[in-house]
Formats: C-alpha cells, sequence, structure tokens
C-alpha cells in the first residue's frame, strides 16, 4: 500500500489505538505520540498503548503522560508503529494479533513480517520519518508539540543525524519539522546531553570494562541487575551505550548485554559496515536493520558472551 492509501483509510477510521513496543525508545515515542496528533486533529478518537511506561528521558515534552494510556478494548482498529513483528509489542502481542479489528502496521525495519491486515514498510532512517511524510495527507503538521514529538523520533534513531541511515529524505523531514516549530536545540540537549548521576556513574563503570575480541574488531559490554543496584540507575538510562564502543578505532561490530531477568539479556547490537547485525540478530529470533539490531539472549552471562561472540565471528568472516 501506499502512504497516501494508509492514510485515507487511516482518516476514515472512528476509533483507533496505536502500539509501540515494549521498552520504548525515542522513534517509538515519537511515531506514536505523533501519530495520536495527526489522528486526533482528524477526528479520530485515539490513544497509545505500550508495554512499558515511558522513560523518564522522554518526559521533557508535554503530553508524554498520555503515552501507554488504558487499553481501548472497543476501539475500531489497532495500529502498530516501529514494531517488526507482534512479539515486540510484549504482553499486547497475542492481543494485537488475535483481535478483530482493522489493523495497521507502519514501520522501518528490513525484519517486518507485515504482520497486520494493511502494511506500510520502508527502510526509512526512522519510524518518526515515514509518519512525517504521512502528516502531508493529513494536511500537514500545524503545531510546534507534534514537530517535537517526530523530531525527536528523527533525532533518536539516527544518533542526531549522524548514523549511515541518513539520507537525504531524512533531512528533509528534519527541515519540515522545524519550520513546523520544532526545537532542535531543546531535543538534543535532552536525548543527547542531560544526564543524571546515577546514569553518569554507570555509564563511567560499563566502559571501563569493555571486552574486546579478534584483534579489537568486536567489543562488548555488559550491564547487570546488580551494576544497576549499586549506581542506583535504571535499564532505561542505557540507551545510548552501545554508541560508544563502536566508536573505538577498530571494532566494526559492537555488543551491549542488558540483564532483564534471571539468566535473560536484552541484546543491542551495532555495525560499521563488514557484518550485517540484522542476520546476527535473526539468530536469536530478533532482528531490526543491517547496522543496529536487536534479540534476546537467555543464559549465564559468560554463556551469552560465548554464543554472541562466535555468531558475530561468522557474520565477520563472510
Amino acid at each position: 500500500m501506499t502512504l497516501a492509501e494508509i492514510a485515507e483509510k487511516l482518516k476514515a477510521l472512528k476509533s483507533a489505538v496505536i502500539f509501540c513496543h515494549m521498552r520504548p525508545d525515542g522513534d517509538a515515542i515519537g511515531a506514536a505520540m505523533g501519530l495520536k496528533r495527526l489522528l486526533s486533529g482528524c477526528g479520530v478518537a485515539c490513544s497509545v498503548a505500550c508495554e512499558s511506561a515511558i522513560p523518564e528521558k522522554f518526559k521533557f515534552l508535554p503530553g508524554t503522560e498520555e503515552f501507554s494510556a488504558p487499553l481501548q478494548k472497543d476501539a475500531e482498529a489497532f495500529i502498530a508503529v516501529d514494531s517488526s513483528d507482534e512479539n515486540r509489542l510484549g504482553r499486547y502481542g497475542e492481543l494485537f494479533a488475535k483481535a478483530k479489528k482493522v489493523k495497521f502496521n507502519i514501520d522501518h525495519h528490513i525484519s517486518n513480517t507485515r504482520f497486520a491486515d494493511h502494511n506500510y514498510v520502508e527502510d526509512a532512517a526512522a519510524a518518526s520519518e515515514i509518519v512525517t511524510r504521512l502528516s502531508e495527507f493529513f494536511g500537514g503538521v500545524h503545531d510546534p508539540l507534534t514537530a517535537n514529538f517526530l523530531m525527536m523520533g528523527l533525532s533518536s534513531d539516527t544518533g542526531n543525524f549522524a548514523h549511515k541511515n541518513v539520507t537525504a529524505d531524512t533531512f528533509r523531514a528534519a527541515a519540515y519539522l522545524a519550520e513546523r516549530g520544532a526545537d532542535v536545540n531543546l531535543i538534543q540537549y535532552n536525548m543527547f546531553k542531560k544526564q543524571s548521576r546515577e546514569r553518569a556513574k554507570l555509564f563511567g563503570d560499563t566502559m571501563a570494562k569493555i571486552r574486546y575480541f579478534e584483534d579489537g574488531a568486536i567489543a562488548f559490554i555488559a550491564v547487570t541487575a546488580e551494576d544497576l543496584a549499586r549506581t542506583g540507575a535504571t535499564s532505561d538510562m542505557t540507551e545510548g551505550f552501545i554508541d560508544f564502543p563502536l566508536g573505538v578505532d577498530g571494532v566494526e561490530v559492537a555488543a551491549c548485554l542488558l540483564e532483564t531477568g534471571h539468566k535473560k539479556f536484552k541484546i543491542s547490537l551495532r555495525s560499521k559496515g563488514r557484518a550485517n547485525v540484522n542476520e546476527i540478530a535473526a539468530v536469536y529470533g530478533g532482528g531490526g536493520h543491517v547496522l543496529a539490531s536487536g534479540c534476546m539472549i537467555g543464559g549465564d552471562l559468560e554463556e551469552v558472551v560465548d554464543k554472541l561472540r562466535y555468531t558475530i565471528l561468522q557474520h565477520l568472516a563472510e
């Protein structure tokens, strides 16, 4: 389907719930809240549902209290944004899959399974970039808050417009949002500079223990439950940690191992181009993009390190 066709079907709705993935990042939040405001402006009764609460760092924008609202089970349609499959919706995944609703899927991950009735999947820099272009069919973005949410999503998934996924279309979307009132300085400060003492302590401790393999081509960082408890930090504060080891000279693939439960690790993978980390993540049931992906792996920390190191090495050698 084209964006224009998706827009026409969305505007015809009376009510909808927008779902985004568990442990939401800036793009998931920005795309969901931006779309919510576009739909509400067209008279569609709309809410956002997410398994997880909004992380503290994203609460600098007003309106975030509307994120992760009580589920409107009687809504006419369910819309998933920034989610490659139903499983990424966490506890809402089965509900989404089985619901007798009109279902939409708007996403930018190449691993997307096209799991809805109406799918729009494009290998764009961010889901928020797609929603920004979708706004054209809603008469455009008319207020600074909507522009800020979408700009936050763009900035988040592009590393403040520094990643290889940035294209001319990404900059055009950002320029449009700036024209519509997005506060780039506010977003850049809150997303990439501002941090608590707890996060600063956790960041320092974590980077002091970077582990290198294969003559420095692979770098691992790990954040355990003990690390979080010792520093007083929370797991959402680890967003962006992965960018530091990837920036070390000679590193081709970096991985962040975040302990989320007993023998459960959330893996974030980044590549400079020699390895397709989407394929690496797929080995463990995950996915994402060629240069940025994620998955979950079970086991003790050292067991997970060994598994992941072996898998990465196989893809680096290809």
